[in-house]
């Protein structure tokens, strides 16, 4: 089942929905921790500290939304999310299949794989956000959700264009290298958005 199809179903359940925003809040806070967890002891840059405090702003505007729908959904247990395996593994593979390919490729190693692949797999994740909440928020307007996510959608296009920037001063090669991260990224969310699919079947049955 494809994206749209995929946020249409959702956004018409009031339980999917919940699930949804505190899946894509836990999906979010994974990402923010995954960011801190890269820093450098003491070489910690703006734009590393901003993407970090912003991923998080975004679990915390996530989750809150749910009130706008629902009562409970307080922590992140299985019960919460849809397809919370898939969803809790996503962003863990897409960074170790990029640690994998940097070092194969590049052969990094330490601090340099963790900057490395930190900026490969934010770049994925700003590509997808890019496609995934525009989606997202059109299927929002669609049925007059309360719910919305368009500060959100702002913040991720400036991820998206400082990520770029730092790519280019990474390597002259960081077209090929973000290519890859792409790719990547875009096996791994296939495969999460037929989880969700499956789950969403398995349910109404």
């Amino acid at each position: 089942m494809e994206l749209q199809k995929v946020i249409n179903k959702i956004v018409r359940d009031i339980d999917l929905h919940s699930r949804w925003l505190n899946t894509l809040s836990l999906m979010e806070n994974t990402g923010a921790r995954k960011i801190s967890a890269c820093e450098h002891k003491t070489d910690v840059t703006l734009i590393i500290l901003k993407h970090a405090a912003e991923e998080h702003r975004h679990a915390y505007y996530l989750k809150k939304q749910i009130s706008k729908l629902s009562e409970g959904y307080l922590t992140y247990a299985d019960p919460f999310l849809i397809a919370p395996a898939q969803s809790r593994l996503y962003l863990n593979k897409l960074d170790l299949e990029v640690c994998k390919y940097l070092k194969s490729e590049l052969g990094l190693s330490g601090q340099d794989l963790k900057f490395g692949a930190y900026l490969l797999v934010t770049y994925a994740i700003e590509v997808r956000a890019d496609e995934l909440y525009p989606i997202y928020q059109a299927a929002l307007d669609d049925v007059k959700s309360k719910v919305n996510v368009k500060s959100i959608i702002l913040e991720e296009e400036g991820h998206l264009e400082e990520m770029l920037a730092e790519l280019k001063n990474f390597s002259e090669n960081w077209e090929l290298y973000a290519t890859k991260a792409v790719e990547i990224e875009s096996a791994l969310f296939n495969s999460w958005i037929e989880a969700l699919a499956k789950e969403m079947q398995a349910e109404t049955v």
